[in-house]
């Protein structure tokens, strides 16, 4: 990965790489801010130039749950007198969300009330105090932290606890803490709009999970590192602030993805770009925004995919100039139109006012029939109507296919149907799988190299055993 590097753009901390720009495409009109929809008649014949700063985040202010560098001999001082708390890698994956502050406003696991207004509402109710003028932010995924009957009994009636990784080594305190019933079949249904078995995330983090939540403020005693090799990419949401600043960038535009990028990807973002100039912005840049956190298991897992991306940008099918790669290192629920809502919120923090999204967001197939879980175009009308999501301008997109005329990525062109070819996640990954190479123009040939052979290296070895990939 060493060699990504080399095709960013320098910055004052050489140590934060930042890569290329892709494309995309938009399936209805862009929506205006609000200024420049108030009075159309001063744009009428004229191209509009736009001036703005970086979107503000929810509650107007980056929470940052990090304990100060002169603090940390203190705090870890502090955690060992008190009840500990072993945390998953999925819990310590939260506490890594939650320190940067990609849920601003949320200081800590979620109390009760948070919780319940998650599940309900899809939203938080922030500020007023008790004379009003609050305001809510969306917030459609719990983050919470459950505990089992002898942890509860543990903490007894300590006010803190200390939250320790898998070498009981704390890495954070939860103080003014509250522990409520943790019923997961109300959240699964609420989250998920199923109770079906199979779901991954369920099964991974709440299905063996303890019978209570608990809640409270946190303060994290140093940066989350996984020392995996990545860990320059996962920059917070002050940092890209910081980045979009330095490039002076007046629109921020965000795209995520779990999966390898194709060209039909980098086709989507050019053409968001262009539709952006042409509102007259001068000049947008690009958040190509990886999931990082955990993905089933069938999913490509984050180290490969990272991979396929260097080669993306060694090709030139990404810009340095105008895109900054990241990874975001919340985990995957596969909740559709309700998870969607938290991959939009959480990039208004990191300064993003504009969000990418296609068919099927955060979707998957339905753990037991032979469908999708959700409808491919909820996750995209949820978003242009959900709490506290009115700030973002969301840019749906029309669907891309390989035009065999062209031998290329193009935008369908419903006229035409016989001259494309559709090319879905199964296919690709069967393709990669058997070693065959898809259509010329489909994916730059690094990209795809890299894709196949990570499938390689999942087959059968000379003892007969079947490396069995695990969730990432």
């Amino acid at each position: 990965m060493a060699s990504m590097a080399a095709f960013f753009v320098k910055t004052p901390n050489p140590s934060l790489p930042f890569p290329t720009a892709r494309k995309t495409h938009l399936g209805s009109p862009i929506k205006l801010p609000t200024s420049l929809r108030s009075n159309p008649n001063k744009t009428a014949g004229k191209k509009i130039r736009v001036s703005c700063g970086l979107i503000d985040p929810d509650g107007g202010k980056l929470v940052e749950l990090l304990v100060k560098e002169s603090q940390r001999d203190e705090k870890r001082r502090e955690a060992l007198s008190l009840p500990g708390i072993k945390l998953s890698r999925i819990d310590l994956q939260w506490v890594h969300v939650l320190s940067e502050g990609w849920a601003s406003p949320l200081r800590g696991f979620m109390r009760e009330s948070e919780f319940l207004q998650t599940l309900h509402f899809n939203s938080l109710r922030v500020g007023g105090g008790g004379g009003g003028n609050s305001s809510v932010v969306n917030m459609s995924v719990p983050i919470v932290l459950a505990v089992h009957d002898a942890q509860k009994s543990w903490v007894g009636e300590s006010n803190a606890v200390a939250l320790l990784d898998s070498r009981d080594k704390p890495v954070a305190i939860l103080s003014n803490i509250e522990i409520y019933k943790h019923n997961k079949e109300e959240r699964i249904a609420r989250t998920w709009g199923t109770t079906a078995c199979g779901l991954p995330y369920v099964e991974e983090a709440i299905t063996n999970a303890g019978n209570w939540l608990i809640g409270g403020d946190l303060e994290v005693i140093e940066p989350i590192k996984y020392h995996d090799g990545l860990d320059r990419f996962r920059l917070s949401p002050a940092q890209l602030r910081e980045e979009f600043t330095r490039r002076n960038a007046d629109a921020v535009f965000a795209f995520q993805l779990r999966n390898p990028v194709h060209n039909g990807h980098a086709l989507l973002m050019t053409d968001t770009r262009r539709r952006l100039l042409e509102m007259g912005y001068n000049n947008p840049v690009l958040l190509l925004h990886p999931l990082g956190g955990y993905t089933k298991a069938d999913d490509v897992p984050l180290s490969w995919r990272m991979k396929q991306h260097e080669k993306v940008l060694e090709e030139g099918v990404l810009d340095p100039k105008t895109t900054v790669v990241s990874i975001f290192p919340s985990p995957m629920h596969y909740a559709g139109p309700t998870e969607v809502q938290w991959h939009a919120k959480a990039r208004i923090n990191a300064g993003a006012n504009f969000y990418i999204v296609g068919r099927d967001p955060a979707g998957m197939s339905h753990p037991v029939e032979k469908r999708d879980l959700y409808d491919a175009d909820h996750g995209k009308k949820v978003l242009s109507m959900a709490p506290g999501l009115e700030r973002l301008n969301i840019l749906p997109f029309k669907v891309a296919a390989y035009d065999k005329t062209q031998s290329k990525m193009a935008f369908f062109d419903p006229s035409r149907p016989q001259d494309f070819l559709f090319i879905s996640g199964t296919k690709m990954r069967t393709l990669a799988k058997n070693r065959e190479n898809p259509p010329d123009g489909f994916m730059c040939p690094g990209g795809w190299k890299v894709l196949v052979e990570y499938y390689d290296s999942l087959a059968p070895s000379e003892n007969g055993k079947v490396p069995q990939p695990v969730p990432s």
